[in-house]
């Protein structure tokens, strides 16, 4: 329906929309997107019909489709098999030969499935092994586990914590064994009790795992979490069992469904309540990116080790299929799951976490403003990976943060509201109608792995979202002999707006602090100004991919 309704006004009103364009579209936007789709159009226009229709595909077609691709495996195996050069090498390496046939065998376990099996856990070694090996050595995905946490504890509200909080009780210890208890009695009560030692497998192993991997890195918790965590947090555990528990749950109902429509559906869903649970614990600052991930790879470890014990008791034994359920296993299987939804639901209404403190950040007394940047990371802001972008040019002095706030806000500059949801959509919302909304927030930065602690912005004469001063400001834990405490800014300037929603960042990050100090100087509020040599004069992009250039300087300001 999309497709021809933008065909049919492409078809009504292009051309005249080309010509003077439309809303917000100006007729400049219109030419740009024609080179674009000159240049990626094919590519757009594939992607654009095929991954919407993917999990279509997969329901409803999925066994045509995999019949057909086995068909034609068939097809090109026998026609290698019978070329002749083929012919004569296998006729030189009979073990070699064997080997391979023994591996490719699908009608036994030990065969085709096994190989597969053996195939999938080697690679989740390996990748565990590298996130092991990345949390050893300090790579760059430390640091963006790091700005994640920090960035994300900026977007927290009180109704999202209570979502995430719930959502993460499934991976909560009493709801895993309660949940436990229940799939043993639905298996007993479907005459499937080989299931049951797989399970406890692929539960057991997975906590054990993470419980040793906690000890052997002691990695500690994030600083910016909501409740307090007393073990260490790598690997998560929430994850892990997540993985395996819920991964084997969703394993044997896809394994006995009857339609290749309903396992689609189950793996979708599995999927999902695996990935809710890993969000919550990274949006409720009590693991990092990474400890979630390595969960998952364990739990996926071990959930492979129990899949495979299960098909290999299921070969061996046949599975009779004369074994039939309990009496009324149905009813019974209704109720035992209203049971464990009740439990789930009481527990997780009546659970109190404990609050975590705030960190204490104890105050560091200094001689001189510059002496806080105790390296050369500290002199500039920072990409979400941690690489460098525009360098800090304002250093403010001030009593506090009401103070500072209330200084610069006499020279013209609007405070911006804490970033959530809802101010994101209103800014959207502000874009594309052209409206004002002076106090949106603006995009998060970073110094010293955090995210600013407030933010201002100033318009220009035209007052559009698309043009105006951006002055992004950090709180350091220094604070002068006299008494003043350290502040670290960053201003800059968007000029317009691409692509419709993307701020593009204008590259004259000095001309932008000569402005600032203007405005500050005309308040009177200024004590004294000095202006230093920070870092060498360069050319670099931001993390928008906009260059910037900078002489380098930066004021410090003590304020009145």
């Amino acid at each position: 329906m999309g497709d021809n309704i933008n065909y049919y006004l492409g078809k009504r009103y292009g051309a005249k929309w080309v010509r003077e364009g439309f809303w917000f579209l100006k007729a400049q936007h219109i030419e740009k997107a024609r080179h674009f789709m000159d240049a990626h159009g094919v590519k757009s226009i594939f992607l654009g019909r095929f991954i919407p229709s993917v999990k279509w595909l997969i329901t409803s077609k999925g066994r045509i489709f995999f019949s057909v691709v086995n068909s034609l495996w068939k097809s090109v195996k026998q026609a290698v098999q019978n070329n002749e050069h083929v012919v004569q090498w296998l006729k030189k390496h009979p073990v070699v030969v064997s080997f391979f046939q023994k591996r490719l065998q699908t009608s036994t376990f030990s065969g085709l499935p096994l190989s597969m099996l053996m195939l999938a856990f080697i690679y989740i070694l390996a990748l565990l092994a590298g996130v092991i090996e990345d949390l050893i050595t300090s790579d760059p995905i430390v640091a963006v586990d790091i700005r994640i946490a920090n960035l994300l504890a900026a977007f927290r509200t009180d109704d999202l914590t209570d979502i995430f909080s719930w959502i993460t009780l499934l991976g909560k210890s009493q709801v895993i064994l309660a949940f436990i208890a229940i799939s043993v009695a639905l298996l007993l009560l479907w005459r499937k009790n080989y299931l049951i030692l797989p399970l406890f497998i692929a539960v057991t192993g997975s906590e054990a795992f993470t419980y040793f991997g906690k000890l052997a890195f002691h990695r500690p918790r994030p600083e910016l979490a909501v409740y307090v965590e007393h073990s260490f947090s790598f690997p998560s555990g929430h994850a892990a069992i997540g993985f395996a528990f819920y991964g084997f749950v969703g394993y044997l109902l896809i394994r006995f469904a009857k339609t290749w429509k309903r396992k689609v559906n189950i793996f979708f869903i599995t999927i999902t309540i695996i990935l809710a649970i890993g969000l919550s614990r990274i949006y409720l600052g009590v693991h990092y990116i990474s400890d979630i991930w390595g969960g998952y790879l364990v739990g996926a470890m071990w959930l492979v080790i129990a899949g495979s014990l299960c098909e290999w008791i299921a070969q061996k034994n046949k599975e009779d299929k004369s074994i039939s359920p309990v009496g009324a296993a149905r009813s019974i299987s209704v109720g035992l799951l209203l049971i464990a939804m009740l439990f789930y639901v009481g527990f997780a209404s009546k659970y109190h976490y404990l609050p975590a403190s705030a960190p204490s950040n104890q105050n560091v007394i200094v001689y001189s403003a510059t002496d806080i940047f105790s390296n050369g990371q500290l002199k500039y802001t920072e990409t979400v990976t941690g690489e460098r972008q525009e360098p800090v040019n304002i250093i403010f002095i001030a009593k506090d943060n009401p103070h500072l706030i209330n200084i610069i806000q006499q020279g013209g500059w609007v405070i911006t509201e804490k970033a959530s949801i809802r101010s994101f959509i209103n800014a959207l919302r502000a874009v594309l109608l052209k409206n004002q909304y002076l106090s949106a927030p603006i995009s998060p930065s970073f110094w010293n792995a955090r995210v600013q602690d407030m933010s201002f912005i100033k318009s220009t004469t035209a007052i559009s979202y698309g043009n105006a001063h951006h002055l992004r400001i950090w709180r350091t834990n220094s604070r002068l002999r006299n008494g003043g405490y350290i502040y670290v800014g960053m201003v800059n300037a968007i000029n317009a707006i691409k692509w419709g929603v993307i701020p593009k960042i204008s590259p004259y990050t000095d001309v932008e602090r000569e402005l600032l100090y203007q405005d500050l100087n005309l308040t009177g509020n200024m004590r004294s100004s000095q202006k230093v040599q920070l870092v060498k004069p360069q050319i670099g992009r931001n993390f928008t991919g906009d260059r910037f250039f900078s002489d380098g300087k930066a004021y410090i300001i003590s304020m009145q």
